[in-house]
């Protein structure tokens, strides 16, 4: 009798390629999903590995429809946009302040979460007077127009009010001292509500007379350094802090 011939190896290796092409499959549509979210330069790094030797990579995504949680194209969050928002508002109040060539007598500070802004008071007022002059709404104005570009990284404005003690040694009489911190503080807040787009509970004023001294009140000099009204503006989200916080940062 003939012998039968024995069976061919390897019958079954189309289950091995199947496999494969399952494995890879499968690694495909990770990679689709690994990628949903990816930022651009990222996509450009995975669309170059496929083509390395491509000058330019174009079919780049642009302007995809973004939630709170998403990340903008290149990279960057919407924390971060507000973060950016909030640093332009410092640099355009600078440059406010240099073109108007107030530099001597405005001092802006950038902390983190916040720009704190000193006036003398010569600049909104005359002496003993809580009339806004004519300059110092001008100022303002431009004030209130740059806030509003940026409204929405703002969580608030505190306008502070503050005198000086005529006499080193004897307190002003207190009525007259609080009323009139309290009465710059109120007109520059309320100049600069109906100006802004803000909601007018976020803008506070404050008056405390002659009782945040950032000077001795031993020479004229120092004297008008206390003389003064600070913009204490705060960042959404930002954790609130008291003054002397505030003040011992900006004196470090």
């Amino acid at each position: 009798m003939k012998k039968r011939g024995k069976a061919p190896e390897g019958g079954a290796n189309w289950m091995d390629t199947y496999g494969d092409l399952v494995t890879l499959l499968l690694c495909f549509f990770v990679l689709l999903y690994s990628i949903s979210t990816v930022d651009q330069a990222k996509w450009i790094q995975v669309v170059k590995s496929f083509n390395p030797d491509a000058k330019e990579v174009s079919q780049i995504a642009e302007n995809p429809d973004l939630d709170a949680n998403d990340e903008v194209p290149g990279g960057v969050d919407t924390d971060q946009l507000d973060m950016d928002e909030f640093d332009e508002l410092f640099e355009s109040l600078k440059k406010a302040v240099e073109e108007a060539g107030l530099e001597g007598q405005v001092e802006l500070f950038k902390g983190d979460g916040y720009t704190f802004i000193t006036f003398q008071d010569n600049v909104f007022f005359d002496g003993d007077s809580s009339i806004i002059k004519e300059g110092g709404q001008s100022i303002l104005g431009q004030f209130s127009t740059i806030v509003s570009g940026v409204s929405d990284s703002v969580k608030e404005i505190q306008v502070l009010g503050h005198t000086a003690q005529a006499d080193p040694n004897v307190q002003n009489e207190p009525e007259s001292d609080r009323v009139l911190s309290a009465e710059r503080a109120a007109r520059v807040a309320a100049y600069v509500q109906v100006r802004t787009n803000l909601s007018p509970e976020r803008i506070v004023s404050v008056g405390y007379g002659q009782f945040r001294p950032i000077a001795p009140f031993d020479t004229a000099e120092n004297r008008a350094k206390n003389r003064r009204v600070e913009l204490l503006i705060t960042k959404s989200d930002s954790v609130e802090q008291s003054l002397e916080e505030y003040y011992e940062q900006m004196n470090r």
